[in-house]
């Protein structure tokens, strides 16, 4: 059931008692004076809805606590234990200067109960709430969008460690698998908490320990006894399948298959890194630099520097790309906005997207790279979709052909480059050119002569940069290493985080309640 407050700290009230000690103008002292405002308590209502059993701590302490954690970067236990040592901490949180908090496993119990709720960033919901009231958006239409890379909480896992691993799962979590293991595994002891012991140096004992723990896995799920599985012991049996096909391949020999396995010479897109967070992923955050992890997508009022949206997804698939996930970044823009991108956002179908909700895209085009160093691009074709022929660079004329598979269309000059004096500067290929013409060739033309004129580009190079402070605010003091498992956590993490980042901004900016409901913004004098 839903705490109530006491009545009465345990201990003199520290804010009373020791006001001048809190620093003026800092999240301390704000929450210190309003947090019932702020976070009233009817907003948690719903996440306690039984009347029965022991109240618990107030949800407005829950949440206050939580806001600075986020704000700090602090642990659970480092966190209780700034409550009851720090002055700030204490009177931010309403307890008295006697107070011991309470058990580091509470804060565990909210977020979870904050997850599983039908609104799991309501404290990001409630801050925008509250910069909404104030006004201070009001007449800043532009959106610059980003995006970052942030680290798991787990360490990678190579093939046969993933493989171990989600085996011992098996065993664990379905209900007989662990006769099937006692009478048809034998690649390794899973009851062994460590590797096999094998010579790790020879690669012919590692391929034979691959082959043998694919074997394994295969036995284990194609033996596993006939049951309706729960929930977790489905989740191991999937995942056990996932792992035991992402990094192999049939071996072969020079009489073709044999029937066993090797280590697969390719990368499996979507490939999952460890067993322990199987939602976490192996991201490029460009061609030099990768990661593991998850990706965190925002939104920022250049301006203010204030975060409009956020959101936290897996890194890898169409459905995870920084162009989608931009839509859902600004699906609760109520006016059009001049939306501000790198080109990871330049796709066709997002600016057509912005052009259908009104917005006005000022976003970076993909490069295009030519065939050769200096060659000709796209560009340099006369593209004529309604007609359907292309005009090379050195006159000659084709037919464009019919869609191809994604909607793309070719243009096959091939013969036509014999003899051509621009063929070095065109393409590499020996029988000749042949150019992939995109199903929204036109407007992306049109985008990369956008970005060509002047007053396009001082625009993007005055407003795009701040939301790259954005992001350095969201990964400072070790925030860049997530400490929770799977998307939905680090998601509501991650608009803890930025509601935490919101709330202190407008705390410098002088934020203050007013009549009911409203909040001003009110500077210092000097």
């Amino acid at each position: 059931m839903q705490g109530e407050w006491a009545g009465e700290t345990v201990g003199p009230d520290v804010w009373e008692t020791c006001r001048e000690l809190i620093p003026a103008g800092s999240v301390f002292a704000f929450l210190a004076e309003h947090r019932e405002r702020l976070l009233p308590p009817e907003m948690f209502a719903d996440m306690y809805p039984s009347a029965n059993g022991r109240p618990s701590v107030p949800p407005q302490v829950l949440a206050a606590t939580v806001v600075l954690q986020s704000l700090f970067g602090t642990s659970d236990v480092e966190t209780v234990l700034e409550l009851r040592c720090d002055l700030r901490w204490k009177a931010a949180c309403g307890l008295g200067l006697y107070d011991t908090a309470f058990d580091p496993s509470l804060l565990t119990y909210f977020r979870r109960r904050l997850q599983r709720s039908a609104d799991p960033g309501r404290i990001f919901t409630r801050v925008k709430e509250v910069v909404a009231a104030t006004g201070i958006l009001r007449g800043k239409r532009r959106r610059a969008l980003d995006s970052t890379v942030f680290d798991d909480a787990v360490a990678t896992q190579d093939t046969v460690t993933q493989l171990i691993s989600a085996i011992r799962r098996v065993i664990r979590e379905v209900r007989g698998a662990d006769k099937v293991a006692a009478a048809h595994l034998t690649a390794h002891d899973y009851a062994d908490a460590g590797k096999p012991r094998i010579a790790w140096d020879d690669g012919q004992a590692r391929a034979g320990l691959v082959d043998a723990l694919v074997t394994d896995a295969s036995n284990l799920l194609g033996r596993l006894p006939e049951q309706e599985l729960g929930e977790r012991a489905a989740n191991a049996v999937g995942l056990l399948a996932l792992v035991a096909g992402q990094d192999v391949e049939p071996a072969e020999d020079s009489d073709g298959r044999d029937g066993r396995w090797r280590i697969a010479q390719r990368t499996v897109r979507d490939r999952v890194v460890s067993t322990v967070d199987p939602e976490a992923r192996h991201i490029h955050k460009n061609r030099t630099r990768h990661q593991e992890g998850f990706k965190g997508h925002v939104a920022v009022e250049p301006e203010t520097g204030l975060f409009t949206e956020v959101a936290l997804a897996p890194g890898c698939g169409p459905a995870n790309h920084e162009a989608k996930i931009a839509e859902d970044l600004l699906a609760d823009e109520d006016e059009p906005c001049e939306v501000l991108g790198d080109s990871a956002y330049g796709t066709a179908d997002l600016r057509e997207h912005l052009e259908q909700q009104g917005h006005d895209a000022v976003l970076k085009p993909p490069p295009l790279r030519p065939a050769t160093p200096g060659g000709f691009t796209s560009d340099d074709f006369h593209i004529d979709t309604e007609n359907s022929q292309v005009t090379c660079p050195a006159g000659h004329t084709v037919p464009l052909g019919k869609p191809l598979k994604g909607g793309f269309r070719q243009a096959q000059f091939k013969k036509l480059c014999t003899g051509c004096p621009l063929r070095e500067r065109c393409t590499t290929s020996k029988t000749g050119r042949v150019l992939q013409v995109h199903p929204q060739h036109q407007r992306l033309a049109d985008a990369r002569s956008q970005a060509a004129d002047p007053a396009w580009k001082d625009a993007y190079r005055r407003w795009r940069p701040p939301v790259e402070r954005g992001i350095a605010w969201l990964t400072a003091k070790g925030n860049r290493r997530l400490r929770y498992l799977g998307t939905l956590k680090n998601d509501t993490w991650l608009r803890n985080r930025a509601a935490a980042l919101n709330l202190r901004r407008l705390v410098n900016l002088g934020l203050e309640p007013a009549a009911d409901g409203i909040w001003t913004l009110t500077p210092a004098t000097p």
